[in-house]
């Protein structure tokens, strides 16, 4: 199949058949939280054909290799629910998800029908031979980035620092939870120290990866604002207890951060209601792909609540230009190694490339290097 785009737009280009392909990516540093550790990157690498030559491409992360198998079989099982159907993708994840209605569409099926979304949409905007934020009704302004680190002390955090202002980046996301709250203190002093810039001039994010209580964020929340002016308090508690995050915001003189891990419109709509965050973050592979994130964006702007991405970059700078509320872009490159052409942090901002859909071309070498049996 080409990777190039039409010369001039399709009209319902039609779905062939979609694939996925387990992959472990090196990581540079492993992804140390405070709830594990990550070593490799386990990315599902989804392809749709369409008959007409057009592919659509997407990835999931999978978080642990022992889900890959199964989630790469899950995406391939639901294939043929719209395999020989044209390019519909809203009218697919409805499809798609109410087919599952008495399952549920969260966790590893979720997560599966959110790739496929991704892929129809990325073949949709790659037939009319437009990228897909254009698609969308974005605009290619450039997105501020706030650069995401694992855990660290001591000179591994000083190195995080430097990297992230290589490239520009005066946001930073530091992941705390160490077992004595002096090491997180000192690890932020580190980072302040190594910056050599102020608040206003070098903004630090914490992640605590759901790894305290409410009586300990609250603790651990007063005890940094009173050595740093800390931007947000990201995730203390476990990600479904949004009457426990609305207390520690509550109490809280850092203001909280959340998101991620919602499974699409429902648990966003719970946590607003709760008042549960100060800022939201959605992942779109747990949003819903594209459509859920579409649908999301409505309920972020009722809200005027500041909204950044989770992980995802490619998929996160062609869908953040529609969010009117947007805020930050999460850098942290997963699929880079897999692609041939890399998104890029210039002057800390990414912008949205004109390449046809979401501008994603695997390089085949490396993904025949890294694919694994499960």
């Amino acid at each position: 199949m080409p990777d190039s785009a039409p010369a001039t737009a399709m009209t319902n280009p039609v779905i062939r058949r979609i694939r996925a392909r387990p992959i472990l990516t090196p990581l540079d540093d492993p992804l140390t939280t405070a709830s594990g550790r990550i070593d490799a990157a386990p990315l599902v690498l989804i392809d749709l054909e369409t008959e007409e030559g057009v592919t659509g491409r997407s990835w999931l992360f999978a978080y642990s290799p022992m889900v890959l198998g199964p989630l790469a079989q899950i995406v391939e099982n639901l294939a043929p629910l719209i395999t020989g159907e044209p390019l519909a993708p809203v009218a697919q994840f409805d499809k798609l998800t109410g087919a599952m209605t008495l399952l549920g569409a969260e966790g590893l099926v979720g997560m599966a029908i959110s790739g496929i979304d991704m892929a129809v949409w990325d073949a949709l905007a790659v037939s009319q031979n437009r990228p897909l934020w254009s698609l969308l009704g974005g605009s290619d302004d450039p997105i501020p980035v706030y650069y995401s680190v694992s855990m660290a002390t001591g000179a591994q955090a000083e190195k995080f620092v430097r990297q992230s202002l290589d490239v520009g980046c005066h946001a930073f996301k530091l992941k705390l939870g160490h077992a004595r709250l002096d090491d997180d203190l000192k690890t932020i002093e580190t980072v302040r120290e190594a910056a050599g810039l102020g608040p206003d001039d070098f903004a630090i994010m914490v992640d605590y990866n759901q790894s305290l209580d409410a009586p300990e964020a609250i603790r651990r929340s007063h005890a940094l604002a009173g050595i740093d002016d800390i931007a947000w308090l990201e995730e203390p508690l476990i990600h479904h207890d949004f009457a426990g995050h609305a207390q520690v915001r509550a109490a809280s003189p850092i203001p909280v951060q959340i998101g991620e891990n919602w499974w699409g419109v429902p648990d966003m709509q719970k946590s607003l209601a709760e008042g549960a965050s100060d800022f939201c973050m959605p992942d779109i592979m747990k949003m819903g792909g594209v459509t859920g994130w579409q649908r999301m964006a409505g309920l972020a702007d009722g809200a005027g609540i500041p909204t950044s991405s989770h992980l995802f970059i490619e998929a996160s700078a062609q869908t953040l230009p529609i969010v009117r509320t947007r805020h930050y872009l999460e850098w942290l490159d997963l699929a880079g190694p897999l692609l041939q052409d890399r998104y890029a942090i210039v002057d800390g901002y990414v912008t949205p490339p004109h390449r046809p859909g979401m501008g994603m071309v695997w390089d085949e070498a490396a993904v025949k290097k890294y694919q694994v049996e499960v």
